[in-house]
């Protein structure tokens, strides 16, 4: 599942955001179900990840992408890179990395943590789009 939402002037633009659940070609494992929510049915039908990252690739053009532990995201978009001739090479903010420098003292740096410091609601968490929402937010 890819989701993305934009900000534009410090403000999260909900109504303008990117979600798409993907086949990810293999069996999704019964342990990660209960954690996003997302059931083998739920993505017979759905589009392999060649056919969405050109999509997204275009959303999120001449932005700055802004991730929770954006290694791991960045880490899948570089896998695909070969693959689909798409580079995301623009600037990434992580808010894991910027929680550690700016609240070092802060027992955890996880989303929900982050979040509950800051009274932000969190909704939808472990969904693609609900972390992105949340991050924006953040």
């Amino acid at each position: 599942q890819i989701g993305a939402t934009r900000i534009v002037n410090g403000r999260v633009l909900r109504q303008d955001a990117f979600e798409q659940l993907i086949d990810p070609g293999r069996s999704i494992s019964a342990a990660s179900i209960p954690i996003h929510g997302i059931t083998p049915d739920m993505v017979v039908g759905q589009p392999r990840i060649a056919q969405v990252l050109p999509s997204f690739y275009a959303y999120a053009s001449d932005t700055v992408l802004v991730a929770h532990n954006a290694a791991f995201d960045m880490k899948f978009l570089q896998l695909k890179e070969r693959s689909t001739g798409l580079r995301f090479d623009q600037p990434v903010l992580d808010t894991l990395l910027l929680s550690a420098v700016i609240h070092p003292h802060q027992a955890s740096h996880r989303l929900e943590a982050i979040a509950e410091r800051m009274n932000i609601t969190v909704l939808g968490r472990h969904t693609a789009l609900g972390d992105a929402m949340v991050t924006a937010e953040v």
